[in-house]
């Protein structure tokens, strides 16, 4: 992609997801996803009214009047975007392909965290880790995500989900927010998933296209693998091809709903064809209730 057209597509993301942000999902996220608990902001004089369990003892003796800790919430959160930038992302059959959706998805998410002063990094993965970008603050960096998502090459086109799971579990030592953004076009990752799930907050963002799971009778048609580059010719016209298609494409989502349930890692779905905010505030007020 052309620099000029690179800082007019990053601009037209940043325009549009932090007009969503401050209008829908600021409150949302900072509802959704609270700091790490109390810490200690001061000590000031005791007023009645006051839980004496927050008495301060040592500066009380020193002043002979008692005095109080004062404890505000810990907000400081770490984002991490863990995102699959395998050869399926360049498929799409509406007017986005999904790393597009990916990408204004990453960037919703990273502004939202901005706001609440949060640092946001993202790990970059294929069928090995990719890139990866510490957390940090600010707008440069968060403009420096989006425009990574959008112009990022992968040297490798297949998926391992668990080689950026692994990445994530070692690479970030403290708990954090973690988005495993992936159409999940991969096998063998539970038990990656499980150890991610148990040390970070894990939702899984599964981008989903319509033609995916449904075959168009057109006749004979050569599909074409975007990352082993296997191609083979399919009879769609044939009503027996596509209902056997269909079903087993809908037995490899329920496959991966289950694994998602039994590892404990939340999950929602984003069809590239429609409009993601349904389903982020569908899976925000589930969440809020929940907590």
């Amino acid at each position: 992609m052309e620099t000029a057209e690179l800082i007019k597509k990053v601009r037209k993301i940043e325009i549009r997801t932090k007009g969503l942000v401050n209008q829908i999902f600021s409150g949302e996220y900072h509802s959704v996803f609270k700091g790490r608990g109390m810490a200690f902001s001061e000590v000031r004089e005791y007023q009645f009214g006051d839980d004496i369990r927050t008495i301060d003892w040592n500066v009380s003796a020193r002043f002979n009047h008692p005095f109080v800790k004062v404890f505000e919430e810990e907000r400081e959160l770490t984002v991490m975007l863990v995102v699959d930038v395998s050869g399926s992302g360049e498929f799409g059959t509406a007017l986005q392909l999904k790393k597009e959706v990916a990408a204004e998805l990453c960037a919703v998410l990273a502004f939202s965290a901005l706001q609440n002063n949060d640092k946001v990094g993202v790990i970059f993965f294929s069928d090995i880790v990719e890139k990866f970008i510490p957390p940090k603050k600010g707008r440069s960096h968060i403009l420096r995500i989006v425009r990574e998502v959008l112009n990022f090459e992968p040297v490798h086109r297949k998926t391992s989900i668990t080689e950026g799971l692994r990445y994530l579990t070692s690479a970030i030592k403290k708990r954090s927010i973690a988005f495993l953004i992936s159409d999940f076009l991969d096998d063998g990752y539970e038990d990656a998933l499980k150890i991610a799930a148990k040390k970070h907050d894990l939702i899984g963002v599964r981008l989903l296209d319509p033609r995916e799971g449904d075959l168009v009778p057109v006749g004979l048609m050569r599909l074409r693998d975007a990352e082993s580059g296997e191609s083979l010719w399919v009879d769609t016209s044939s009503a027996a091809v596509r209902s056997q298609y269909n079903r087993w494409w809908k037995e490899r989502q329920d496959v991966r709903t289950r694994l998602f349930r039994r590892s404990g890692v939340d999950s929602v779905d984003v069809r590239i064809d429609q409009s993601y905010i349904t389903p982020l505030m569908a899976f925000f007020r589930i969440r809020e209730k929940r907590w």
